[in-house]
């Protein structure tokens, strides 16, 4: 380092320090110089860093350099000291041989560093899931991407629908009494098979009507004369080419209606808010 200290009116001119002193010494890195105020402030102190190197073993000896001085018309030089500095070889063991150089000491595993890799174990899994899935999704032949399908409708609903549309057609009123009778109970099959989980579909009226009756606390009495009355007169017409009254045929639609608002299944309402005092105000105001 050479440093030098001077009152802060004089102007300073470092030595100019070459790359190599001689073939012993090199200057590896050189710093800017740093200026620091002493407690005089008059004074100022500055100095300039050097990094050295030599690989001779043995004494060598660093040159005085001088600093020019200027202040006004006065012109003057400041020498430094000539030092003097040893190097020393490593030692080494003739009798033992060569041996091998040391490992560098592992350096602990910082978050810069292992950010690419946790990214790149994110992406592949990424790809991987989305292979997996693509595949699983051709398999069920079904759009990669859909829209949500809206919630079903109540199953009364769909079943009094159902039904004023048949009435509506006046089917029978056209004799066409085979058709009135299979779509109205195809209607309440749907409706029992959606609202009682009953495979009514697929069952014959016996069955269906026998589910009832072995389970007695699905509907009431009322509610199984009706669905009965219904079912059966249906299977007569169409099976038994039964030719029902013109009374007949209103009262299976009426049971039909009366079946399924008598056993739907009621929507839970949401508790109303309590009124507040606050909106309580609000009102008298």
């Amino acid at each position: 380092m050479l440093e030098v200290e001077k009152p802060k009116d004089w102007d300073v001119q470092f030595p100019l320090v070459p790359d190599t002193f001689g073939s012993n010494i090199e200057v590896v890195k050189r710093l800017p110089v740093d200026t620091i105020k002493l407690d005089n402030e008059e004074l100022e102190k500055l100095s300039q860093s050097f990094l050295i190197t030599s690989f001779d073993s043995g004494m060598h000896q660093i040159p005085s350099f001088y600093f020019k001085l200027k202040y006004n018309k006065l012109k003057d030089s400041i020498a430094t000291k000539a030092l003097m500095f040893q190097v020393l070889t490593m030692k080494i063991d003739t009798a033992k041989g060569p041996v091998d150089i040391k490992l560098p000491y592992a350096a602990p595993v910082t978050l810069k560093e292992v950010t690419p890799y946790i990214l790149g174990i994110i992406l592949i899994a990424a790809i991987i899931f989305f292979i997996f899935y693509y595949m699983k999704w051709k398999k069920k032949n079904v759009p990669l991407f859909s829209k949500p399908e809206k919630p079903a409708e109540p199953a009364h609903i769909v079943a009094l629908r159902e039904l004023d549309r048949i009435k509506a057609q006046k089917l029978w009123q056209q004799e066409k009494i085979k058709q009135y009778y299979s779509e109205v109970a195809d209607t309440i099959r749907a409706y029992v098979e959606r609202r009682f989980d009953i495979p009514a579909m697929e069952q014959t009226s016996t069955e269906t009507i026998g589910v009832f009756k072995q389970r007695k606390d699905l509907i009431d009495a009322t509610s199984l004369n009706q669905v009965q009355h219904i079912l059966s007169l249906a299977d007569l017409v169409k099976f038994a080419k039964y030719t029902p009254l013109v009374d007949d045929n209103n009262l299976t639609l009426m049971n039909a209606y009366f079946f399924v608002n008598q056993t739907k299944k009621e929507e839970v309402k949401a508790p109303e808010k309590p009124e507040t005092e606050s909106d309580a105000e609000e009102v008298a105001v």
